[in-house]
């Protein structure tokens, strides 16, 4: 998988990475059980700090998407699929929005008819 960043772009870095994670998966370029380049290596390729390529994969590891083991590198978890990473994307995209709007997780919740 080729990763590219742009570094004009009000998009942080890690978040582009990580958005580019979770569209391998929808497209099926990535697959359950590939494992993603190593942090070093992808910190070096796409010129970026080596601390940014961890962030978007610990971002990923808290979503579910992609597991974690120290020394032994990120790669995708056996249950990420197109569907789940999806509603990943969409859920984050609502938390930003409420969060904008100054709402609870609770009303979130509440409106989306989970409470």
């Amino acid at each position: 998988m080729l990763f590219r960043v742009d570094q004009a772009s009000s998009v942080s870095l890690a978040d582009q990475i990580a958005v580019q994670v979770r569209a391998g998966i929808v497209s099926g370029e990535l697959a359950a059980g590939d494992r993603l380049p190593a942090a070093r290596d992808l910190s070096k390729a796409l010129r970026v700090n080596m601390h940014t390529v961890l962030r978007a994969y610990a971002r990923l590891r808290d979503e579910g998407i992609v597991e974690m083991r120290q020394g032994r590198g990120a790669w995708v978890r056996p249950e990420a699929n197109a569907t789940m990473v999806r509603i990943a994307e969409l859920a984050g995209q609502l938390a930003a929005e409420a969060r904008k709007l100054g709402l609870s997780p609770q009303e979130v919740s509440r409106l989306v008819g989970l409470a």
